[in-house]
C-alpha cells in the first residue's frame, strides 16, 4: 500500500481524480460540439433559404421582390455568427478571470496566514 506523500500515492491520487472529472468533461465536450453542430447547421440552413427565395424570385413571372427577405436573412446569418463570436469571447474573459480570482484569493490566504503566525499575541 502507497504511503501518503509518495510519488505512488500521488500518482494514485491524481489518477482517482482524472478519473472523477473524466465524465463531466467529456459530457461539457459533447454538449459544446452538439452547440457548435447546430450552429453550423443554422447558418447553412438560412443560406439555403436565401438561395431558394432567390430562385424563387427568378421564377416568378409576376415581379415580387425578395431581396429585402434575402438581405434580412443574410442579416440574422450574419447576427448568428457574430453572437457565436461574442459568447466565446466572453467565455473565454471569464475563464482567465476565475483564474485571476483564484490566484489573488490563494496569495491573500498565503499572505494572511503568514501574518498572522507572525504578529505577536498580547
Amino acid at each position: 500500500m502507497a504511503v501518503a506523500g509518495t510519488p505512488a500515492a500521488r500518482d494514485v491520487f491524481s489518477e482517482g481524480l482524472l478519473e472523477l472529472l473524466r465524465p463531466a468533461v467529456q459530457q461539457l465536450d459533447l454538449h459544446v460540439h452538439a452547440v457548435r453542430e447546430s450552429q453550423v447547421d443554422l447558418r447553412e440552413h438560412i443560406d439555403n433559404l436565401a438561395a431558394e427565395l432567390c430562385r424563387i424570385n427568378e421564377d416568378q413571372k409576376v415581379t415580387m421582390d425578395l431581396d429585402p427577405y434575402v438581405k434580412k436573412l443574410l442579416n440574422a446569418r450574419r447576427r448568428v455568427v457574430l453572437v457565436n463570436n461574442i459568447l466565446q469571447n466572453a467565455q473565454e474573459r471569464l475563464r482567465r478571470l476565475n483564474h485571476s480570482v483564484a490566484k489573488e484569493t490563494a496569495r491573500r490566504k498565503a499572505l494572511l496566514e503568514s501574518t498572522a503566525g507572525c504578529s505577536p499575541s498580547t
